[in-house]
């Protein structure tokens, strides 16, 4: 085809979808990048994606009503609900302002396939065009929604590859034990690189100190109360900030205490993806997070044998409580909905010798940092208070609300 033929071809298409209904609306250039870097050091391509303002003005929109929104740079396309620019795009096109929505690809508008088919829907709906380097779509139109629909799945495949592959590349990096991360405590890197013990003589005497009162007393607790009794802090080293790598000490807890003691590291094992479960805080919280686990034992300085690591782990497992969370037995009116007036912690119903007592107990602080308990209240007497109140308030209102 020639270029006059491209020229005559391309202005029959913008005569066939570009009419003067869209154009007496919005034009709307959508600017992202995946991350901050990328913004930082890949230049070219956020300066490709804000030179689309003047392919709106070729396509024949003034310049006042084009708009461009930028709020996602630094933002990924994985999903919608982070992306606050994304987010506002399509309540723009939904409330009919919008008349074409220019892009440099489809990746930079959505790397998920629902996201990326909600904005197709409300297109389409309400008659809004869609614009990237190649040309200009009609999501109304059988063919430019079927080329729509494939360059969106391709782009969501796409970064299951490239995912695919980073992990990949972790995991061969992993098997040599050479892909880093954030020593525990006790360890720190030579100057080759290899992890050390660190050279503190204290911090060495702290940590195997945790694990010869695991071995005397058997639970986290005794653990956490030994060296709250004694004053005994455990060793920190800073990984940001300045100055990096500064020895600190912080008391302990029983998070701390549990990490310490089921981490392979400290009987001298390189392990890497050995946690398994729900990803936290993200729209995907329901997808189970897996890596294949690397486990080269010894190849670091240890603290414990690897059967003392074993026995541990055994420990800890057998102490856990087989309660699987809230609802819990128990008579208690209030378990899970009274706070503490003193530090604001949730307090938690017991019953002590044997169910014949009822208490709401304030432990939270003296559970995991052992800490003296803050206060406790009798459970039967509260709660009987709690019902007559509620009673009271019950004859006030309506007899249908009170069914409501």
């Amino acid at each position: 085809m020639t270029g006059v033929q491209a020229a005559r071809s391309d202005m029959i298409t913008l005569s066939e979808k570009v009419r003067g209904r869209h154009r007496d609306r919005l034009a709307i250039v959508y600017v992202r990048q995946s991350t901050l870097r990328q913004v930082e050091q890949h230049q070219e391509s956020t300066r490709l994606q804000y030179a689309l303002v003047e392919r709106a003005l070729h396509l024949g929109w003034a310049r006042e009503r084009v708009e461009v929104i930028d709020d996602d740079l630094g933002r990924s396309g994985a999903s919608a609900a982070n992306r606050p620019g994304f987010q506002r795009l399509v309540a723009e096109v939904g409330l009919d302002h919008v008349g074409l929505v220019l892009g440099i690809e489809m990746s930079r508008l959505a790397r998920s396939c629902r996201d990326w088919h909600q904005l197709l829907e409300i297109c389409a709906l309400f008659d809004t065009l869609i614009a990237d380097v190649d040309g200009v779509y009609d999501a109304g139109l059988f063919n430019d929604r079927l080329l729509l629909g494939l360059k969106g799945t391709m782009s969501e495949a796409e970064l299951h590859i490239l995912k695919a592959r980073m992990l990949e590349g972790r995991r061969a990096k992993a098997q040599r034990g050479e892909l880093f991360f954030n020593l525990p405590r006790g360890y720190v890197r030579g100057r080759a690189g290899e992890i050390v013990l660190d050279s503190d003589e204290q911090v060495q005497a702290t940590v195997q100190l945790v694990f010869d009162t695991f071995e005397r007393r058997r639970t986290i607790n005794g653990v956490l109360s030994y060296l709250v009794a004694r004053n005994i802090q455990l060793p920190f080293r800073a990984r940001s900030g300045a100055p990096k790598g500064e020895l600190e000490w912080h008391p302990a807890n029983r998070y701390t205490l549990s990490e310490m003691l089921q981490s392979p590291l400290y009987a001298g094992a390189y392990a890497y993806g050995r946690r398994s479960g729900k990803s936290p805080g993200r729209p995907s919280a329901g997808r189970l997070v897996t890596e294949k686990a690397v486990l080269l034992r010894g190849r670091l300085p240890a603290y414990i044998s690897w059967e003392n690591y074993e026995r541990n782990l055994q420990q800890v497992a057998a102490n856990r409580s087989s309660h699987c969370g809230v609802p819990r037995g128990g008579p208690a009116l209030l378990e899970g909905l009274i706070v503490c007036g003193r530090c604001g912690q949730r307090m938690a119903a017991q019953y002590p010798n044997s169910g014949r007592f009822q208490r709401y107990a304030c432990s939270r602080l003296a559970v995991n940092y052992g800490a003296p308990s803050c206060q406790s209240l009798g459970g039967r007497a509260l709660d009987a208070l709690m019902g007559e109140l509620m009673c009271r308030r019950s004859r006030r209102l309506p007899w249908r609300s009170v069914c409501s």
